[in-house]
């Protein structure tokens, strides 16, 4: 466990951020670089050049011996490939360190092994990476040495996006430019840009490495593949915010360390609900910073649990009859001179701009509820969704009663006069302070709620990058601000047309806005009724990438090409066959080689014993043992049966084309797979443990910290 330092003091110590850039860089670069930070204006080589030096200056003084274009690709994981700052040796034998302005700006990896969707073939080999100046580098400490990491996108040869990075910079784009439109609009002339800002929690499991290591469900599929639920599970409540065990406070201390000197505002730590998961929540950062941060902290989390002789499972499901785990994206919109476009005020009734930009995000996600559950799918989000606290396949909105109560208003009147407010908090204890309530409770079935300044959506899964589900919000409501300003630019008085907006949009899209109980099964009849898709898994949802309304936005936005979406669908398809086919070989082979082998040697075990109890005692009762041998003899064909299906099942699947064998996949291997299942787990309740192969639930899920 590492010494505890002051945060203060260690905070960004490995970030070359702004403080570090405005104290190593002369007045004129670093004003010229933040004016193609904050503008987008293009970036002068000389600039670059000087920034380049600086920042390998840096890296230097704190041991790096190497820079990587850090960078995303459509793995959704992070890739990066070191060099050296050394240079070719001088005549007596020396070398001297250079990092080069073209070296900053421009990077050239293979693109051709990384998914492509198409965009490249095996031959065409070239694509670049590209400075994101808009995140900090930073520095990466590990076995390898000290790297400088440069954050960057990943494009092709011909310009198209390769990774999640470059998408989401031109979402970003166009919803600043749309947003801007509208405040122009209804009268701001001071904002000089908009922001999505993004506060990301990530969930996760830790168990024992030890454990880890013999399951290789785990090893292969991030997930348990077997497993009977133990005596006890998340049922008694009494793991959601109590005590951090010792083992795991270390694993959480040393985290945080990391992570603030990295300069990510690692803010809020606790125990999730099920046994043995957590949750880690930062403050909020610009959408593309959240994003790079997002991914450091999975990759933090992962190495560090390592040190502590545990491991990090950032499976949407790891177990099976427990919490899965999510990553609530929580989102807002604030503009550089201070302005929470979210937020109501006071008197949200008055608050005009918030109402439009509320009334544009209502309309956002009804029309493009489709594409929203897409950003959402993974393969392990099909086995959470609508189960133990995620919200359902259904996308709506939760507003809550005051924010409701104006939507009301403005629908059948089209103004709204007053706003309810909330009342003061009485415990009934003379000692406890009496404070005022939120007009509003929270909601946490809803998949995209509105909390007081900020939406969250709650589908996005654990393991997955924020990137896809920040395009999508970004560019629906880009879309929608867009729509508004067209109206009003085209109004002789743009106030009054704005009013107009706000209540058709509100009135047209009222639908897809519920506060009940999204887990209840009056909500699906309910939702079908209004006209609501609901998309239960992640192959039902890829269609929405290529819908000609999706296709049109993202076109006329400049966020996606067709080609660009098209890819994003093939590689989704592929995604899911191949996940499904290495979690069915996995059951193939522990099954084969493992469970049903462990089953043999215990059925030999108790004939032999029954034997031996006849032999010595004739008129012994062994119906005990004869039932036991049947029991197990019965599940042990049926564990059989199953096997042969899903070999042969799986094979079928694997030899379609990539749509086709996703759906087969789904379809029937996934079905296939549960079959197996089925009487393993049964087994795992009648075989003695000495002869169990593996670790079981218990053992993963109580061993860590008890």
């Amino acid at each position: 466990m590492s010494e505890t330092k002051n945060v203060a003091e260690i905070f960004g110590m490995d970030s070359f951020n702004d403080t570090v850039m405005r104290e190593r860089l002369p007045k004129r670069i670093y004003d010229d670089l933040k004016k193609t930070i904050r503008e987008g204006s293009e970036l002068k080589p000389s600039t670059a050049e000087v920034v380049a030096n600086a920042m390998k200056d840096w890296a230097i003084e704190h041991g790096a011996t190497h820079y990587t274009h850090w960078f995303q690709p459509m793995t959704g994981v992070t890739a990066e490939k070191h060099d050296a700052f050394v240079s070719a040796p001088t005549p007596d034998g020396r070398t001297i360190l250079e990092f080069s302005g073209k070296e900053l700006v421009k990077g050239e990896p293979d693109a051709s092994s990384f998914p492509s969707g198409g965009i490249r073939s095996t031959f065409e080999a070239r694509g670049y990476t590209a400075w994101d100046c808009t995140s900090p580098a930073f520095l990466k400490h590990g076995s390898v040495g000290t790297i400088l990491c440069i954050p960057t996108a990943f494009c092709s040869y011909t310009g198209e996006a390769l990774d999640k990075k470059t998408p989401l910079l031109r979402s970003m784009q166009a919803l600043n430019e749309q947003a801007l439109r509208v405040l122009r609009l209804m009268g701001n002339t001071t904002s000089r840009q908009v922001m999505p800002c993004v506060g990301a929690e990530q969930e996760y499991f830790l168990i024992s490495r030890e454990n880890y290591l013999k399951r290789k469900d785990l090893i292969y599929t991030g997930r348990t593949l077997f497993g009977a639920m133990p005596s006890k599970g998340q049922e008694m409540e009494d793991h959601y915010f109590g005590s951090i065990p010792e083992s795991v406070g270390g694993f959480m201390r040393d985290l945080n360390d990391r992570l603030w000197r990295l300069g990510i505002p690692a803010k809020t730590q606790h125990n999730e609900v099920a046994p043995a998961q957590h949750e880690l929540a930062p403050i909020y950062a610009q959408c593309n910073v959240a994003t790079d941060q997002n991914q450091l902290i999975m990759e933090c989390m992962k190495k560090i649990a390592c040190s502590h002789g545990l491991t990090c499972l950032l499976n949407e499901k790891p177990f099976a009859g427990v919490n899965g785990s999510g990553k609530h994206n929580n989102w807002s919109l604030s503009t550089d001179d201070g302005i929470n476009l979210l937020n109501p005020g006071k008197k949200p009734h008055e608050n005009q701009l918030f109402l439009m930009t509320l009334s544009c995000i209502i309309k956002a996600v009804d029309l493009h509820a489709d594409l929203l559950r897409w950003s959402a799918s993974d393969v392990g989000n099909d086995h959470r969704l609508g189960r133990q606290e995620a919200p359902p396949a259904i996308i709506s909105i939760f507003l809550g009663e005051q924010m409701e109560d104006i939507v009301d208003q403005l629908i059948i009147t089209g103004e709204a006069t007053h706003t309810k407010k909330g009342d003061v908090l009485h415990t009934g204890v003379s000692t406890l302070p009496e404070f005022a309530k939120d007009a509003t409770d929270r909601n946490r079935t809803s998949p995209f709620a509105f909390t007081g300044n900020k939406f969250e959506f709650r589908m996005v899964g654990s393991s997955d990058s924020i990137a896809d589900c920040n395009v999508v919000i970004n560019t629906i409501v880009a879309e929608a601000f867009s729509e508004a300003a067209d109206r009003m630019e085209a109004a002789e008085d743009p106030i009054a047309e704005a009013q107009m907006i706000i209540a058709e949009n509100l009135r047209e899209h009222r639908r897809i806005i519920f506060n009940g109980d999204g887990y209840a099964e009056e909500w699906v009849k309910e939702a079908a009724r209004r006209g609501l898709p609901n998309i239960p898994s992640m192959v039902d949802a890829i269609p929405a990438l290529t819908t000609p309304e999706s296709v049109e936005m993202f076109e006329r936005l400049g966020v996606m090409s067709l080609s660009e979406l098209a890819a994003r669908q093939e590689i989704a398809y592929e995604i899911y066959a191949k996940t499904i086919n290495i979690e069915a070989h996995t059951m193939l082979n522990m099954a084969g080689k493992k469970y049903i082998p462990a089953v043999i040697r215990y059925l030999g075990m108790l004939g032999q014993s029954m034997t031996q109890v006849m032999t010595a005692c004739p008129d012994a009762d062994v119906s005990a043992q004869r039932e036991l041998i049947l029991e197990c003899s019965d599940l042990l064909s049926d564990a059989k049966n199953a096997m042969a299906y899903l070999e042969v099942t799986a094979q079928k699947a694997a030899e379609e084309d990539i749509e086709t064998s996703a759906r087969l996949f789904r379809d029937e291997v996934v079905p296939a797979m549960e079959e197996l299942r089925e009487p393993i787990d049964r087994l795992e309740f009648l075989v003695d443990k000495t002869y169990w192969p593996y670790p079981s639930y218990g053992d993963m899920m109580f061993q860590v910290g008890q």
